[in-house]
């Protein structure tokens, strides 16, 4: 009789093994197409990049684009303003970052355009906006201040504009992202 116990004991032990296998596969089989589903949709990796001519800006303008949407702020700064931002490189500020640190061409600067207090969009894009006292950029909400290299100076806000990844593609084109 210990042949046919010992018999049915190794059937069993196969049967639990092989069922365990199989719900394991199964389970790894079912999670696959679920966690592939949390993969960003091809709209939004084509979102992922913008394209921006930048050949028709003129010194002194500045333009807003969206991208992932917020708006980007592109500036071409002018002698004055890239002399201003460099100069202001040795002030205490209060999230210090030097002005080459944040262009990859003087002339180009490109910023988010919210402020990193409560998520307003700054003035200072239009001819006519206020740009607060630094000459960059005004947040009326509450009076944060930033100047001609997107740095906060004044107010409330404890971080510089952000600076989007963004690439020179050809003298006359941006790919932010």
């Amino acid at each position: 009789m210990t042949g046919q116990v010992a018999g049915n004991a190794a059937r069993r032990d196969f049967l639990i093994l092989a069922t365990t296998a199989f719900g394991a596969a199964s389970t790894a089989a079912a999670l696959v197409p679920f966690v592939a589903s949390m993969n960003p949709a091809a709209d939004v990796l084509a979102a992922g990049t913008l394209e921006v001519d930048i050949g028709a800006i003129a010194v002194g303008q500045a333009v807003t684009v969206t991208w992932r949407g917020k708006p980007v702020f592109i500036r071409r700064r002018s002698e004055a303003e890239i002399v201003r931002a460099v100069a202001e490189d040795s002030t205490p500020l209060r999230a210090p970052a030097p002005d080459a640190s944040r262009v990859q061409q003087a002339e180009w600067l490109v910023v988010e355009g919210v402020c990193t207090h409560l998520g307003c969009v700054p003035l200072g894009q239009k001819p006519g906006d206020p740009r607060g006292e630094f000459g960059g950029w005004f947040c009326p909400c509450h009076g944060s201040h930033y100047d001609t290299s997107g740095r906060i100076r004044k107010g409330p806000a404890p971080l510089n504009l952000p600076v989007p990844p963004y690439a020179f593609t050809s003298p006359t084109a941006l790919r932010i992202g």
